[in-house]
């Protein structure tokens, strides 16, 4: 594949991820009588993933995740020279679903940005649950490393064929349903970008902790999985 193709792969997936997720968040989740839920919303983020995983993850190994990309690079699974492609095309389609997703909930008269955001990721006043800056931290850590651990074992040659998507899916979808209080889930710097962009404010100045903290949980797990799984020529691209 090209990388105009695995560009746009990574731009689509990425979209939808967000949007999928976001949206589910903003759109779905309180919704009078019938709302989803964080239960909901939760299974809305890794279904993005197992779908996605389908779609493209024969075209650009569908990492949809900065830390994701550069946890793989760390782990000797991604080449250095595609990392930068590969982020631009994820953080531009996190800000372009974050765009769509405003357009569509402002069409709700109640819908007010400021007050009802986008699923934005935050610690302290803008946590869910009020957790502090260091457990915001801890936890992008954390969460970040094992989720890098799914993926690195479940894509690893050696790995049953064709469940790798479910597998990983289904641990994104543990995540959120350890993390929403805490941070409201990010573990995935781009889907940080574009509803922090769109909010502004406290968002935005928050925005270094999602890069910082997922990347560091990732860079951590591809260099322990490099020392536990050892080497495994046969093994396939991350789907998320």
């Amino acid at each position: 594949m090209t990388a105009i193709q695995k560009s746009l792969a990574e731009f689509l997936g990425t979209f939808w991820l967000v949007f999928g997720g976001c949206g589910s968040a903003v759109i779905a989740a309180a919704f009078p009588d019938v709302g989803i839920g964080l239960l909901g919303v939760s299974l809305a983020f890794g279904l993005t993933v197992v779908t996605m995983a389908y779609a493209i993850g024969h075209i650009s190994g569908c990492h949809l995740n900065p830390a994701v990309t550069i946890g793989l690079w760390a782990g000797g699974r991604f080449p250095a020279n595609e990392i930068p492609v590969y982020i631009i095309a994820q953080v531009v389609g996190a800000v372009a679903a974050a765009a769509a997703l405003y357009v569509i909930a402002s069409g709700n008269a109640d819908y007010d940005l400021a007050v009802n955001g986008l699923a934005a990721n935050g610690v302290g006043e803008k946590s869910p649950g009020g957790y502090a800056m260091g457990a915001g931290i801890a936890i992008e850590i954390l969460l970040t490393f094992f989720f890098l651990m799914i993926i690195l074992g479940a894509t690893d040659g050696r790995a049953p064929a064709g469940f790798a998507p479910l597998a990983i899916g289904l641990g994104l979808t543990l995540i959120h349903l350890i993390s929403i209080p805490v941070t409201n889930t990010s573990v995935n710097p781009a889907r940080s970008t574009g509803p922090a962009l769109m909010e502004g404010g406290i968002a935005l100045s928050q925005l270094w902790i999602f890069w910082v903290a997922p990347i560091v949980g990732a860079v951590i797990a591809g260099s322990v999985y490099k020392i536990i799984g050892g080497e495994s020529p046969n093994s396939a691209g991350a789907k998320d």
